[in-house]
């Protein structure tokens, strides 16, 4: 899904080439600058970096593909908030984005970088992301940001059973209701040592039998319990989102947003429960970055502290993924469908990095016994 909106196109190498559009008439910006500001501001000196941000004309954000994480809604909202501010955007993946920053680093081509937050550390080890503290920055856990500002979470994904109601009839509730017998040969997830989710899924495992991020054996000792059980139908090497849609697996260890898209957007309605298992669980942080030297440092800027305000943060749940804020106001609807979790746990994504090879190790020989 390489796709790129407007005029500006993509490389072979994934890099954004074309020439930029200029920011349009001092009468339309002005015109731009009273309509933002009509009502209060979003937040302290919002005007004023708007102001800035026109002469630049556009904000080129790396890595934030439409249909993931409600990021069409935030371009929309953008927008109509900044008309004269163009949006242009790619889709690479986190790995992958990190590479093309690190390619185009003599000649920056993005403002802003967004991925998985482990790749956030890549990002800062090759110095191709510059400190910014957006708005509500102080408010985030220590765990979900760079404490100069390098990389910060914008919202997390949280591990969630994901239940085919007519394959289960008693809906699980929690880590130890997943080991009993009427839930033989159910249950499906991914594998950690070839998938992000795998990781996080281990994690939040290990937390909702007493392990931590330093203490990771309850979490094996549970996984050799399940496929001891019988309950294990098989471990996925790619998310399994259609299958389960299709109505092959009765229950899906995901994350918690797969499991409301399916419920309230592709169709599947009370056929599909989301539960957040009651021991606890683990929220996996995705952040995003101020690139270094990029084309249009105010643009970017402007971007960032939009989609961490109040009014960024409630349209990324609009997209079933929990802000990254505490406290921020969701509208009711949306409230009814993200309850609250207190049992759910940031997850330290560079401890959890330092612990891969420990925790593939581990889970290989408690589930598979090599």
């Amino acid at each position: 899904m390489k796709r790129l909106i407007t005029a500006v196109a993509l490389s072979a190498a994934g890099l954004l080439t074309a020439a930029l559009p200029t920011a349009g008439t001092a009468l339309a910006q002005a015109t731009a600058v009273e309509a933002v500001t009509a009502g209060d501001e979003l937040y302290q000196g919002e005007r004023a970096l708007y102001e800035q941000a026109l002469k630049e004309g556009l904000v080129v954000s790396f890595d934030t593909g439409p249909t993931w994480a409600n990021w069409a809604a935030e371009f929309a909202a953008f927008k109509k908030r900044y008309p004269g501010v163009e949006m242009t955007y790619n889709d690479l993946g986190s790995a992958a984005t990190v590479v093309a920053l690190d390619k185009a680093r003599n000649r920056p081509q993005a403002d802003t970088a967004y991925y998985f937050a482990a790749s956030a550390f890549d990002a800062m080890a090759k110095d191709v992301v510059a400190p910014f503290k957006p708005v509500n920055f102080d408010r985030l856990p220590e765990v979900f940001r760079d404490p100069d500002g390098k990389w910060f979470t914008i919202h997390s994904l949280t591990v969630a059973f994901v239940v085919n109601t007519k394959l289960v009839k008693e809906v699980p509730k929690s880590w130890a209701d997943l080991l009993k017998p009427e839930y033989r040969n159910s249950v499906v997830y991914l594998d950690p040592r070839s998938t992000g989710i795998g990781q996080v899924i281990s994690f939040a495992a290990n937390f909702g039998n007493g392990g931590d991020m330093d203490n990771l054996q309850p979490g094996f000792d549970y996984f050799a319990r399940l496929h001891k059980s019988g309950n294990v139908m098989r471990v996925e090497g790619t998310t399994p989102y259609a299958k389960f849609v299709k109505g092959e697996i009765p229950i899906w260890i995901s994350y918690e947003n797969d499991g409301l898209k399916a419920k309230h957007t592709d169709g599947l309605g009370d056929a599909v429960s989301v539960v957040i298992p009651a021991e606890a669980s683990a929220a996996a942080p995705y952040g995003i970055s101020l690139v270094k030297n990029g084309p249009n440092p105010n643009a970017g800027k402007l971007w960032l502290n939009f989609i961490m305000s109040a009014k960024g943060q409630a349209i990324f749940s609009e997209g079933y993924v929990r802000p990254s804020v505490p406290g921020v106001a969701l509208p009711a609807d949306i409230a009814a469908k993200l309850p609250p979790a207190p049992q759910v746990r940031p997850l330290d994504v560079k401890l959890a990095a330092d612990r891969k090879a420990a925790v593939d190790a581990g889970w290989t020989k408690a589930a598979l016994g090599k």
